[in-house]
């Protein structure tokens, strides 16, 4: 640890000891360029800063009401509004609006000069105090002149610039929007009106089909089985008709023969077993009836009346089956026969009517039927229409979908367009006009001022060590120790005379003299410099 402030102490007293001995290779350098370089800042041309600060403003009317189609991120804004204005051509409009670097267009071209007053132009922006710093709410625009004036109508000229194209850029914007959205509203309008007409159209060529037809179909095919059920019923009520009837006629063809006379009714059995199983199957019919029915019922009535020609029928074949005695029956009176020729025309007459009767419950049997096996096919093809359809439907849904979606965000643009042209939405507001600056912002000469001094200081040093480096003379007993290996006999001071001190003496006082002048002249150069900037 001694030896090491031993080292220290020496390396310090050596460093002392080139300082003092080249004392005016450290002091007339640094002093020279200080001085050189404050008188050169004093040369330098002044230049005027005036900056304005432009306000971001929220739009109007609250976002719940109407959303802003246009872009709402500030720094994007700023962004592209900073290239547009600060392009080519319209920095050369502005450079020849305000006459701007009459000394060097003659010597740059267009795009340097450009270029030139891009450097001349400054746009930060200002950042939101709190915790969210993202946010932007204000951002300046500064330009620097070469007079206040001008500077303060540079900085006016370029906030209006942006003030304008921000509304010019976000009403163009938001129209764009709403001409877009119009075109592919129309695109899909088409769309899904073609998907209408395939729906509409598989309906119409698949009507009866349908899955909405379904219950219908059920309820129209239950109502045709009960009336296929009614058909059939009133066919083989028919086909008994018939058998009746024909018994009938050729009974009354047996009557002339027998000797009777043929009954005024329209219907007498064959046989008493066949008018029996009759009136049972009428007076069944007519219980079945009054069991729903009332006793006036037409179909009631009339079955009563059957059942009256029934039960006369039944008493005139059992008058007809007893003996006859007398000789008049046998013969073929012309009453009789008249009789019997009537009768028999009038039953087949029923028999014809009969006949008609059950081609018509045929015809309807086979009408109801095909209308059975019809609904039912329209039954069976239900499911396949119904995938079919909801494949259709699916893809209306979609356009559907997709329209409604467009409609609205047509509608929502419309109203942010509007919101623009009214100047309601985002926009820029100047909140501090643009400064008339009274000091220059540049040259900064107590900066350079200082710089000089330090580039003197440094200067000095340099040229004080390398002159050092070069004289190799011995000064102390160690340096000639570390040449010379003989032992040092003896060591003799300088002697001065009284003249020599005096002269010394003479020369340290001018030395302190010149030293004190440099300083003074460094220090009044600086203070003058300071009180300049």
């Amino acid at each position: 640890m001694p030896d090491h402030e031993e080292s220290l102490d020496a390396t310090l007293n050596r460093l002392l000891g080139v300082a003092v001995r080249r004392r005016w290779w450290l002091v007339l350098p640094a002093s020279v360029v200080a001085v050189a370089v404050c008188l050169i800042s004093l040369l330098l041309p002044a230049r005027y800063e005036s900056e304005a600060t432009i306000l971001v403003e929220r739009q109007q009317v609250p976002e719940r009401y109407v959303t802003a189609n246009t872009t709402t991120d500030v720094r994007e804004v700023l962004l592209e509004m900073t290239d547009a204005i600060l392009s080519r051509t319209q920095l050369l409009r502005i450079i020849d609006e305000f006459d701007l670097y009459p000394k060097e267009k003659l010597r740059m071209a267009p795009e340097q000069l450009a270029e030139l007053m891009r450097t001349d132009i400054k746009i930060e922006p200002l950042q939101r105090k709190g915790p969210d710093t993202k946010d932007l709410d204000a951002f300046t625009i500064a330009f620097t002149g070469t007079s206040p004036r001008l500077a303060q109508k540079i900085t006016t000229k370029l906030t209006t610039l942006f003030i304008q194209e921000n509304l010019r850029s976000r009403e163009e914007q938001s129209t764009e929007t709403t001409n877009f959205l119009t075109h592919e509203l129309e695109v899909a309008g088409a769309e899904l009106k073609q998907q209408e007409a395939r729906v509409r159209q598989f309906k119409m060529q698949n009507l009866g089909q349908l899955p909405e037809q379904q219950q219908g179909n059920l309820a129209i095919l239950a109502g045709l089985h009960t009336e296929l059920q009614n058909t059939m019923a009133t066919l083989s009520r028919a086909r008994e008709q018939q058998v009746y009837l024909q018994s009938m006629l050729s009974q009354y063809q047996n009557l002339p023969a027998a000797g009777v006379t043929a009954p005024t009714t329209a219907a007498l059995p064959a046989t008493d077993e066949a008018i029996k199983a009759e009136l049972v199957r009428l007076r069944n019919q007519k219980t079945d009836l009054l069991s729903r029915y009332t006793p006036e019922y037409p179909d009631v009535v009339k079955v009563d009346e059957q059942i009256k020609e029934t039960e006369a029928l039944l008493a005139a074949s059992n008058k007809a089956a007893q003996p006859t005695t007398t000789g008049g029956t046998l013969g073929g009176d012309s009453p009789r026969s008249a009789d019997a020729n009537a009768s028999t025309a009038q039953v087949k007459s029923q028999l014809e009517a009969n006949r008609l009767e059950m081609q018509n419950a045929a015809e309807d049997a086979k009408r109801i039927e095909a209308r059975i096996a019809e609904y039912q096919g329209r039954l069976n093809l239900t499911p396949v229409r119904e995938a079919e359809l909801a494949e259709l439907s699916r893809g209306y849904d979609q356009s559907k979908q997709h329209y409604d979606d467009l409609f609205n965000k047509k509608s929502q643009s419309e109203l942010a367009t509007s919101l623009e042209r009214h100047q309601e939405g985002q926009r820029f507001d100047i909140i501090d006009q643009p400064s008339l600056p009274m000091k220059p912002s540049s040259p900064n000469h107590v900066k350079i001022g200082l710089a000089g001094l330090v580039a003197g200081i440094a200067v000095g040093l340099a040229l004080t060590f390398l002159v050092e480096s070069r004289d190799h003379s011995l000064r102390n007993e160690k340096e000639l120790r570390s040449i010379f290996a003989f032992p040092l006999m003896i060591g003799v001071p300088v002697l001065l005379s009284k003249a020599e001190q005096q002269k010394r003496s003479r020369a340290t006082l001018l030395e302190w003299a010149a030293g004190a002048a440099l300083c003074l002249l460094v220090c009044a150069t600086e203070l003058y410099v300071f009180r300049r900037g």
